[in-house]
């Protein structure tokens, strides 16, 4: 846990007034430097995490740390950790480098250290020159970028971020994506990312925590999100799934549509029910004779980049494609993919068992590379 920048320990909260539940026992530990992101829905209790490891909530039980120490009763302005909330909190009636310069002010910096602190840290978040601004002619991205610059000047352990871009436009927030990861990543400051937007933490993330009704359902860096999601939930949650139920006839073998498919995922029973995942951009059109499948063109939209186009099969299962081919509504078409495609999902299985199961099969197929790499070299020194 020493080694951790912030841990959490079976960390619950319950508000007493309404005896809601908000988060069940979290355990989790953050390294430094990295960006995380806790994702989820509203209500999920990822910015109630936010507020406990900031101090403006109190844990019901367990126990919370910073770099290796339990801060569960040290005060909000003792935790070396900044806020940069949503509405992010800056003073109209100060200009810009009043608003960097008010958590050196409260310390009693002397005021040339202060007036060279401010100069660096607008300068890195491209801001120079706007030191003797009025607040209230900034632009969104403007107020965000100060109020990135109050929370760094101090060089805290953990930026916390309380969905600080959900308020600018879709151009704008792009943008700031990148910034504040390129930021981040020169900082070498670990931040703690809140949002519900989820291609915003597939971007910017090292890490992310998904969240839902108090618990982490899963965690993990988002290749393993997107391409592993544990359960419906995930899957449905993170982009765009087509998820159908099938069994999972051995390893490397499963069976939905009433066709038997090559897979690359293994360590279930034999003849387990289990659900498939098959993300849309994955599915390729080809002519109904030559498609391991064949549906029926329903609806289909443009997306700029892609065409989303609705259709299907004969048991009525729809199918989401994302195709560069348009396609012509009530046409039938073939759609291939590949056993590296087919995501296999156990029933309501935990993030616990799941990780135990992956390095069950891990370990099962070292076995069996080793014992296979062994055969050969005899083999070899045989024709030797």
């Amino acid at each position: 846990m020493t080694n951790s920048i912030i841990a959490f320990n079976h960390v619950s909260k319950v508000f007493e007034d309404s005896g809601t539940v908000v988060l069940k026992d979290i355990n989790f530990e953050l390294e430094e430097g990295k960006f995380y992101t806790l994702l989820g829905a509203s209500g999920s209790g990822k910015s109630t995490i936010l507020n406990i490891i900031a101090g403006l909530l109190d844990a019901t039980s367990g126990d919370v740390f910073l770099d290796g120490k339990r801060i569960n009763d040290i005060p909000i302005n003792k935790r070396d950790v900044h806020t940069v909330f949503q509405s992010y909190a800056l003073f109209p009636h100060m200009t810009v480098a009043e608003n960097v310069a008010f958590p050196l002010k409260l310390k009693k910096v002397p005021k040339k250290e202060i007036d060279q602190r401010v100069q660096e840290a607008l300068r890195m978040v491209r801001l120079d020159g706007f030191g003797k601004r009025s607040i209230q002619k900034l632009s969104g991205g403007q107020r965000q970028r100060v109020a990135i610059a109050r929370a760094i000047i101090n060089q805290p352990k953990v930026v916390l971020l309380d969905e600080p871009l959900s308020a600018l436009d879709l151009k704008l927030r792009t943008e700031m994506q990148y910034e504040l990861r390129e930021l981040q990543q020169r900082l070498g400051i670990t931040f703690v990312f809140v949002t519900h937007d989820q291609e915003e933490a597939l971007a910017m993330s090292d890490w992310i925590f998904v969240m839902n009704e108090g618990e982490i359902v899963q965690s993990g860096t988002p290749v393993d999100i997107y391409d592993e999601p544990i359960n419906h939930f995930v899957a449905t949650f993170i982009g765009e799934s087509n998820i159908l139920p099938a069994v999972m006839i051995e390893d490397y073998l499963v069976e939905f549509n009433g066709k038997r498919f090559e897979a690359v995922d293994g360590g279930m029973r034999p003849n387990e029910p289990v659900e498939v995942v098959i993300r849309p951009e994955d599915l390729q059109i080809t002519l109904p004779e030559e498609g391991k499948l064949q549906v029926k063109v329903d609806t289909q939209l443009f997306r700029g980049v892609h065409y989303e186009i609705i259709a299907y099969d004969d048991l009525g299962n729809e199918w989401m494609i994302h195709s560069t081919r348009k396609a012509i509504e009530g046409e039938v078409i073939g759609l291939d993919f590949t056993p590296e495609d087919i995501h296999i999902m156990r029933l309501n299985e935990s993030e616990e068992e799941f990780d135990a199961r992956i390095e069950e099969y891990v370990e099962v197929e070292e076995h069996e590379d080793g014992l296979i790499n062994a055969i050969e070299e005899e083999r070899h020194e045989e024709n030797l």
